[in-house]
């Protein structure tokens, strides 16, 4: 009997191409498209609008496979849309592919395939699952083209599910590659173009989504330096992130960079490109893949965003979080972002996510 498989199906290449890989290694393929909240209109290109669902649905028919769409709005708005509000009103900058990964594509999606009796669910993304003889367990490992590699946005997955998860796309690094693939198969969507915005917010214009769906998100305050010296007044911590050099709004004898934010006084700090870098951070919500609990430091690599080169680091655990020191100063360490750790095989040990 063949093994049975849930793909999410995003309506795009990439998922589309891994249902005819599945199909080639000899599984049971099912396609599913999570329907998602949107903010009042159906986006053409978005991975969770109406032009999705209908694309996956014809790459489903074309290739002779079964479809469900499952009603996701509710949960993805209180997860992940309200989360990524609530962040930026928290003067952090948020990732919400992190956090949809996490409650909707390894946690909702995951329970429907226990509901259609599926042996393993299956994503588009490119990192890779296998086994490991170090740890005795299925790992999430770093996909073979650093450039494609998306484990920064998977290490929420619950470890338990690993060995029931296939990456179709685990050994191809060319995005080119599979739209020959979908082209070869006659594939509608052989051509649409890759997705490169939050899904959820029009035209990419986040400070524009905020404003309007976040109350009183706006509130002006002091742009200060280091030593308090007033240099002119922000406009909401929406238009501000760790590392920005442009759009501030001021003028000064050399060039200034957002170091800081501070919710308690509402102000925005600046200071030179220098005070940007820092040794450590803290972070809490805390994911292990590889084992239960941090018992004792740990020497490994880790990443504090997804386009970081990763870095060698200590990982300290504390009551409730970790404590991170790295070898050497990193840029604009950002509270609301990811830090992911990896091991020298570029296995994913877990992540979590920066709060100092």
């Amino acid at each position: 009997m063949k093994k049975k498989v849930l793909l999410g199906m995003s309506g795009g290449v990439d998922s589309s191409v891994s249902a005819i890989l599945l199909q080639k290694q000899g599984y049971e393929v099912i396609g599913c498209t999570m329907k998602l909240w949107e903010p009042g209109r159906e986006e053409k290109n978005a991975c969770c609008g109406n032009q999705a669902i209908y694309d996956a649905k014809r790459v489903c028919d074309q290739l002779g496979i079964p479809h469900y769409t499952i009603n996701c709005k509710e949960e993805f708005k209180n997860k992940v849309v309200d989360h990524f509000i609530q962040e930026y009103k928290e003067a952090r900058t948020p990732n919400p592919c992190v956090e949809c990964n996490k409650y909707l594509k390894f946690g909702t999606f995951y329970e429907k395939a226990q509901e259609l009796e599926c042996d393993y669910i299956a994503t588009g993304h490119y990192a890779s699952i296998e086994f490991s003889e170090q740890y005795q367990q299925y790992v999430l490992k770093k996909s073979k083209e650093e450039k494609k590699d998306q484990t920064y946005f998977l290490y929420t997955i619950p470890k338990e599910e690993l060995e029931h998860i296939i990456f179709p796309l685990q050994n191809y690094t060319d995005k080119e590659e599979t739209r020959k693939i979908a082209e070869e198969n006659g594939l509608v969507v052989a051509q649409k173009r890759d997705s490169q915005e939050i899904c959820f917010i029009p035209n990419n214009n986040y400070q524009s989504f905020l404003t309007e769906y976040g109350k009183n998100i706006n509130k002006k305050g002091n742009i200060i330096l280091k030593n308090g010296e007033v240099l002119g007044q922000h406009q909401g911590f929406i238009h501000y992130t760790i590392g920005q050099r442009k759009g501030i709004g001021i003028s000064y004898q050399e060039p200034l960079y957002v170091v800081q934010l501070n919710k308690e006084k509402n102000e925005v700090m600046v200071g030179t490109e220098k005070e940007l870098y820092r040794k450590e951070l803290q972070a809490e919500d805390i994911n292990w893949l590889v084992f239960d609990k941090l018992e004792k430091p740990i020497v490994c690599k880790a990443k504090i965003r997804y386009r970081a080169k990763e870095a060698d680091c200590m990982v300290y655990p504390e009551e409730n979080s970790v404590k991170v020191v790295f070898d050497t100063e990193q840029r604009a360490i950002t509270p609301g972002q990811s830090v992911v750790f990896y091991d020298e095989d570029g296995i994913v040990l877990g992540g979590g996510k920066i709060f100092l």
